[in-house]
């Protein structure tokens, strides 16, 4: 059977006879479902290696992919495992771009009943509350407490060590099929907690293709490595399902602090949270009772050497920036970053005519950049480093818009000018 976009307009009922056989059995999954999720899944995967020889015949790939789920002989395929050296250095498990699409099912079926639980404060992985939301709240919270600096405030900020190779399976699984049960009204609940249950069991450390070089992995700590975790525990960093479920693994900890503790100046992102409070020794002494929390309801240890407590007028670092009263300025890791991001994608061209999927990932690197940058004053530090530091090459296949803060694709008529060109 071939399928194109258009349809996806046939009759719902139609496309599961197709799959199904069996067009009255809800439990099962649709390929309308399928399909939904794999033109989400390739939107910012669209131009890589992997999506891109999953898109021929994609078609047939996805209603063999519902025939294995509905069936249950789906199996989770082989991931490639890569050292990422920024932000900082990590491990990443890439999975297949079959199973990709899984993880966009799952989510896509689990995050409305997921954004009903979480906190407003939580800021990872969520739509309208991403790193910038997260900056302005934690900003906020700074001027409110300190009555807009006119008194003292204190700033209590916590990191866990070794978050994601820490998570235990056990207790992740036991809480999401809770979760389901008791949340999930749809009539596939079987099939979403069967998938769930492989998703989060399965180790992506076996029979992995390892990119680069296994002595990439030489200076990483052990506690940052699948290869190392403890049995029955750690996910892997770089899939959907990993950053979801870790939020909803860490629900019961924002909680306990909003609702238990009644602390109003709190904010998380991922393993990193923020306490803002206007008594010094109070911050003190939360230390012990989230610790004990965290040990002994997830097994978490807060990081010994990133226990940051200051007044407010010391600043703070959170999420690629610097809060100061009445400012907010990017961090000098980010504008290392940044140049370090810009001298890889010199390197490609200095040696070659960059293919489609370069120029596509050209734009995604440094419009990832651009984007946090531009909501701060940056614009000279921006346009400085762009003129300095860019390959003039690049300007042959690009131009800047918005007050240098995105790049476009020149057109094929518009290639050869150089310089930099705005608008």
């Amino acid at each position: 059977m071939q399928l194109s976009l258009f349809d996806l307009s046939q009759p719902l009922a139609e496309l599961k006879d197709t799959v199904n056989n069996d067009i009255s059995d809800t439990s099962l999954l649709s390929i309308v479902e399928v399909f939904e999720a794999y033109f989400d899944c390739r939107r910012n995967k669209r131009y890589t290696t992997n999506a891109l020889a999953f898109e021929i015949d994609y078609e047939n790939k996805l209603v063999q992919l519902c025939k294995e789920i509905n069936s249950g002989i789906y199996q989770i395929g082989r991931s490639i495992a890569f050292i990422a050296d920024k932000p900082v250095k990590r491990e990443i498990f890439a999975a297949d771009f079959r199973d990709r699409v899984v993880h966009h099912i799952v989510i896509g079926k689990l995050n409305q009943l997921f954004e009903k639980q979480f906190i407003r404060d939580s800021y990872s992985c969520r739509t309208g509350k991403g790193t910038q939301y997260g900056i302005r709240r934690i900003d906020k919270f700074i001027r409110q407490c300190s009555a807009n600096y006119s008194k003292d405030c204190y700033i209590l900020k916590l990191d866990l060590q070794g978050f994601f190779m820490s998570i235990n399976k056990n207790l992740l699984f036991s809480k999401l099929d809770q979760f389901i049960k008791e949340k999930y009204r749809q009539p596939d609940k079987e099939l979403i907690i069967k998938l769930c249950r492989q998703i989060i069991y399965n180790d992506p450390t076996k029979n992995c293709i390892i990119k680069g070089n296994k002595s990439d992995w030489d200076d990483l700590h052990q506690s940052k490595s699948l290869f190392y975790s403890k049995p029955y525990c750690g996910l892997p960093i770089g899939n959907l399902t990993s950053q979801v479920f870790a939020n909803f693994y860490m629900d019961s900890f924002d909680h306990f602090v909003k609702h238990h503790l009644k602390i109003r100046y709190y904010g998380r992102y991922v393993d990193d949270f923020v306490i803002v409070h206007e008594n010094n020794e109070y911050l003190k002494g939360l230390l012990p009772q989230l610790s004990e929390f965290l040990q002994s309801e997830l097994q978490a240890t807060i990081h010994p050497r990133k226990i940051y407590l200051q007044h407010y007028s010391k600043g703070v670092k959170f999420l690629g920036t610097v809060i100061l009263p009445n400012r907010i300025y990017m961090a000098n890791r980010t504008i290392k970053n940044f140049n370090n991001a810009i001298e890889i994608q010199n390197n490609i061209v200095r040696s070659r005519k960059p293919a489609k999927e370069e120029l596509q990932a050209f734009q995604c690197s440094m419009n990832s950049y651009l984007g946090i940058m531009k909501h701060y004053k940056t614009y000279r530090t921006r346009k400085k480093m762009l003129i300095k530091n860019l390959s003039g090459w690049w300007w042959n296949y690009v131009y800047l818009s918005g007050g240098i803060a995105k790049f476009e694709m020149k057109t094929k008529t518009a290639r050869g000018r150089t310089g930099v060109h705005t608008r």
